[in-house]
């Protein structure tokens, strides 16, 4: 009874003090990471219950090295669950990634790998929640890990983005309304026990969690807050194409081949002074192509891509870094610009896979970034996407379901609120 109640006790001492998972980044000889769901245009897959998941990427060492794969189940704050593995997947993980091809006809040599999953040793994921789908190599190192998540739709989400009311911020915010109907099922005190996720551009590193109900309508819960489910709303992305290696293109100044190939890009501007413009974008996200090969997975080229910016020196606690989709929204040390004192711009150069990009600059003080973006600044009118996500714990239950899901595009944004 005594080592019982030590167990016991123990478990407790560990759930009470378990720490958040993070997503550990890619090393620098693995590129262009797609990890997505039925849709290729996400980066932060949200699969409904038994869709695909789906993950690529390229060891550029190109050794055809083995890389295995692990699957772990997370509540909804991104601590451990109580769950054992055979309760949230079918079959096995811990198992290597078979399914890899070496680049064809490319100046740089690499071993592009790909993961789906259902497949025949991961037959199913059987939870809703959040998952960490982590992959190492022969040492049971981690090479990197990356967050997804699995909903059962158990009730309506509805949003809506509108103009933020609070005048300090109203020509810099969106904020973001929400309607959870909750229908026919039985939600036990459903304004404790049920909480949210808000994402902007699918990146969780800047979303906003937590959130409470103000109203209770019957089976309908209602988020109307003006401050509260605010995001800055940013600028649009810039963006470039290189799918075709040899040419100079409006985005791409000139090129140059030397080891491999150089696209120089035009410089960019600061843009926080400027007037908004709408320029249609990917939403931070990027696209593998080239017109070299009839498979981009396989056939398209690596090539240097220079950024160049014109903006003031920033304060020696400060850093300015390239920032998207392309590598999960991450502040490392491969994308933090350097400032050249000869031609008093930021510049970098970055190595990438032939494609269409999404990026943009943003602003780091001792490592942290900005909420805001004082470089291409943040305008109201930007058009951005949001995915509002709804975990419920029912008393006694041992996970965070994942109930429903909700996504809005601010296309249609205005100042006026609907009732």
């Amino acid at each position: 009874m005594k080592t019982f109640s030590l167990v016991v006790a123990l478990l407790i001492y560990n759930l009470a003090f378990a720490q958040s998972v993070s997503e550990i980044a890619a090393p620098p000889f693995i590129k262009s990471v797609q990890f997505y769901g039925n849709t290729a245009q996400s980066q932060l897959p949200l699969l409904r219950l038994g869709q695909t998941l789906n993950l690529s990427f390229d060891d550029i060492i190109g050794d055809e090295a083995n890389y295995y794969y692990r699957i772990t189940h997370y509540n909804y704050d991104w601590t451990p669950s109580v769950l054992v593995k055979t309760e949230y997947l079918r079959g096995i993980d811990d198992v290597r990634i078979f399914n890899y091809t070496n680049s064809v006809s490319t100046l740089q040599l690499y071993t592009h790998y790909e993961l789906q999953i259902p497949n025949s040793n991961t037959t199913a994921l059987l939870k809703s929640g959040n998952y960490l789908l982590e992959v190492y190599n022969e040492e049971d190192e981690i090479v990197f890990s990356r967050k997804f998540m699995i909903y059962n739709p158990l009730v309506s989400v509805g949003v809506e983005i509108l103009r933020t009311r609070d005048l300090e911020f109203i020509e810099e915010k969106q904020v973001v309304n929400i309607n959870v109907d909750l229908g026919e099922s039985i939600f036990v005190n459903p304004e404790e026990n049920i909480k949210t996720l808000l994402i902007q551009n699918n990146n969780l590193k800047t979303s906003i969690t937590n959130i409470k109900p103000q109203y209770s309508l019957g089976n309908q819960l209602q988020y109307r807050y003006d401050s509260e489910t605010s995001f800055y709303a940013g600028n649009e992305f810039f963006d470039f194409d290189n799918k075709d290696i040899r040419a100079a293109t409006n985005r791409i100044q000139f090129v140059e081949l030397l080891d491999l190939y150089h696209n120089y890009l035009y410089g960019n501007i600061t843009r926080a002074e400027t007037v908004y413009t709408y320029n249609p974008d990917l939403n931070g996200n990027f696209a593998i192509r080239t017109l070299q090969g009839a498979d981009p997975r396989v056939n398209a080229e690596y090539a240097w891509v220079h950024f160049s910016l014109q903006h003031p020196k920033r304060p020696k606690d400060e850093a300015i870094y390239i920032y998207g989709n392309f590598n999960n929204y991450t502040l490392e040390e491969s994308t933090k610009m350097i400032f050249n004192e000869k031609s008093q711009r930021y510049e970098l150069p970055l190595l990438l896979k032939q494609g269409y990009y999404n990026y943009q600059y943003v602003v780091a003080k001792n490592g942290k970034k900005l909420p805001n973006n004082p470089i291409s600044g943040d305008f109201w009118q930007t058009e951005n996407e949001y995915e509002v996500l709804i975990y419920y714990r029912a008393p006694g239950a041992r996970f965070d379901e994942l109930v429903g899901a909700g996504n809005a595009l601010s296309t249609s944004i205005s100042n006026v609120r609907r009732n």
